[in-house]
């Protein structure tokens, strides 16, 4: 026995770790603690003799050896027809003594060795209630301490239900719960795919309603945390219109369109915003074409009736002509970046979590292209002749003499 097991042996027996007559306490890895050294630890002569020894010890309470007997069966035995009910005795075992991620590794060892065993479907079941534990908080123990993530290894459990037990009725169930965990850990792209393996594999299970609802909430909760760009709202709420239109009998259609309410009326109170924004800046051809946009994408909000009355008040005030929207110019590069920044400060502050004051954004004046600057100072005149030559003719004095 190495220094690090006669450690750990030492730590538990004196926390109270019961002995076994004059057993000893072994730390085997992968396998957990077990009791050795007394008569209850000596492997029978048949597997019906261990078997019966195996469960007349769990019978007197005696768990422990009970343990190390159906593991030790499943060893020596490993071919016999007892064997699978040994294995699943191990994870029972573990499982009441509150080593849940050691007895779902049990469970999981008979799904592989056994997957024609009668106890089949009981133990997926065990596997599952278990993963449902760490999903609703239950942690990974390391020496005893609970201190291990339970999302990521509730993700890890139910993969490995899906994995071994593809068929089962737990299967799509456990599909569901994968995307429960991952949806938990903010990991949105992950769960809606592991949703959508739900609606596309087990489509006629009783969860595929639920799951085709998460795809549109979990897109929900990523546009209302992201940049609430219109084409995360568009996709939520195409998943709500799926889903309404497959499950129609489904308790959750209602809220499956109050939401879509709330992705119209996001959209809305954007286009609502840039509407005001030109409608203080008198830019009131400009205000009604958002206003009119309003309305359209929203006819049954509050603020398409907002647009409505205030498109009212702008026609009795300065008449329909004045409004009639003027044929589309090209915008400069200083205007489309000003609408730009219009647009990011619209949608910052459409966002329910913002408390600031809208940040007030001119727009630019349309200017020219420059021209260059014309001289103003007085040129002379260009001549349009060649001048005459002097009167007197060329003066040749220092003119050079010519070689002769």
């Amino acid at each position: 026995m190495n220094r690090l097991t006669s450690f750990l042996t030492f730590i538990v027996i004196a926390a109270g770790v019961p002995r076994v007559g004059e057993a000893v306490i072994i730390f085997r890895s992968n396998e957990g603690w077990s009791v050795e050294g007394d008569a209850s630890s000596k492997v029978e002569g048949s597997a019906t003799e261990q078997m019966r020894k195996a469960e007349e010890l769990e019978a007197k309470g005696n768990l422990n050896a009970a343990y190390d007997a159906y593991r030790s069966l499943v060893k020596r035995y490993g071919l016999s027809v007892l064997a699978p009910k040994a294995q699943r005795k191990v994870g029972v075992i573990l499982e009441r003594s509150g080593d849940y991620d050691k007895a779902f590794n049990a469970y999981s060892t008979y799904l592989q060795k056994y997957p024609k065993g009668e106890d089949f479907e009981s133990v997926v079941e065990s596997m599952f209630k278990i993963a449902k534990l760490f999903l609703e908080g239950e942690k990974k123990k390391l020496l005893g301490v609970k201190i291990a993530s339970s999302m990521e290894r509730a993700k890890e459990m139910f993969t490995e239900i899906v994995k071994r037990a593809p068929y089962s009725r737990w299967a799509p169930l456990a599909q569901f719960n994968i995307g429960q965990a991952l949806e938990k850990q903010g990991k949105y792209p992950e769960a809606i795919a592991a949703y959508t393996v739900v609606t596309s594999r087990y489509p006629t299970d009783a969860i595929a309603d639920d799951a085709q609802y998460q795809i549109g909430y979990v897109r929900l909760q990523e546009h209302k945390q992201g940049s609430y760009d219109q084409a995360g709202a568009s996709k939520a709420r195409e998943a709500f219109e799926d889903f309404a239109h497959r499950f129609p009998e489904s308790e959750k259609v209602p809220q499956a369109r109050e939401n879509m309410k709330q992705l119209e009326g996001g959209a809305a109170r954007g286009q609502l915003d840039i509407a005001r924004f030109y409608d203080r800046t008198k830019q009131y051809r400009a205000a009604v074409i958002y206003y009119n946009d309003v309305i359209k994408a929203a006819p049954d909000t509050n603020e398409a009736t907002l647009a409505k009355n205030r498109i009212e008040e702008l026609k009795e005030k300065h008449g329909e002509d004045a409004l009639r929207s003027a044929p589309e110019k090209a915008e400069t590069g200083a205007k489309a970046a000003t609408r730009r920044r219009l647009q990011a400060r619209v949608e910052t502050a459409s966002r329910p979590d913002y408390v600031g004051p809208p940040v007030a954004v001119r727009e630019p004046d349309e200017v020219a292209p420059g021209r260059p600057t014309l001289r103003t100072s007085p040129i002379a005149p260009v001549p349009a002749v060649e001048p005459p030559l002097p009167s007197g003719g060329l003066d040749t004095t220092d003119a050079p003499t010519p070689n002769r």
